[in-house]
């Protein structure tokens, strides 16, 4: 049998961002995909350890017992560990989608009033920060370039793509581009 060397992707070629290969899987902005934040018990991989912390904490804050309470503390010490490892601020109570990506989490600032949907990436430096108290919403599937900020009680629509460092101060509608200071939609 032969293939078509064609079909075959160009070695050292990457992707363009935003555009799927054929044949690549698809990823739900609705749907929580969890196997993106799970990890081997003895892994070495920091962003999802401090993900973890966070899924544990808000697994045992609901509860009133003793128990419950010791589980908290050991859940907020875990918290404040790999708080420390990846230099992030992703506060305790944070409003995080399922399937949440932080490849590279150093700098990465959430203010808990934030939501963040589901099966969203963030890279390195990214804050999503509180304007005249209101802060961002994103939607489902968002990514967002390093160094970007998102300020203010905007909407990120589902599948947009945010652009490196920048600075977000309006809605981006749904499966939009945005780029620049201020970041102004491209596509």
């Amino acid at each position: 049998m032969q293939h078509d060397p064609s079909s075959f992707p160009s070695p050292g070629v990457a992707p363009v961002a935003g555009h799927r290969e054929v044949g690549a899987p698809v990823v739900s902005a609705s749907v929580a995909d969890w196997s993106r934040e799970r990890k081997s018990f003895w892994s070495w991989h920091p962003s999802r350890s401090l993900l973890a912390s966070l899924r544990a904490y808000e697994r045992v804050s609901g509860g009133h017992s003793i128990g419950a309470a010791v589980s908290r503390g050991l859940a907020v010490l875990r918290h404040r560990f790999w708080s420390i490892v990846t230099g992030a601020d992703i506060p305790l109570g944070c409003r995080l989608g399922g399937g949440l990506l932080l490849p590279h989490p150093n700098g990465v600032v959430i203010h808990p009033k934030a939501e963040v949907g589901p099966n969203c990436l963030l890279f390195q430096q990214v804050t999503l920060g509180e304007v005249r108290g209101a802060a961002p919403r994103l939607g489902g599937h968002v990514d967002v370039g390093a160094g970007a900020k998102i300020l203010g009680g905007i909407v990120v629509g589902d599948n947009a793509l945010i652009g490196a460092n920048a600075v977000v101060l309006q809605d981006v509608p749904a499966g939009a581009t945005a780029v620049g200071i201020p970041a102004r939609i491209v596509r």
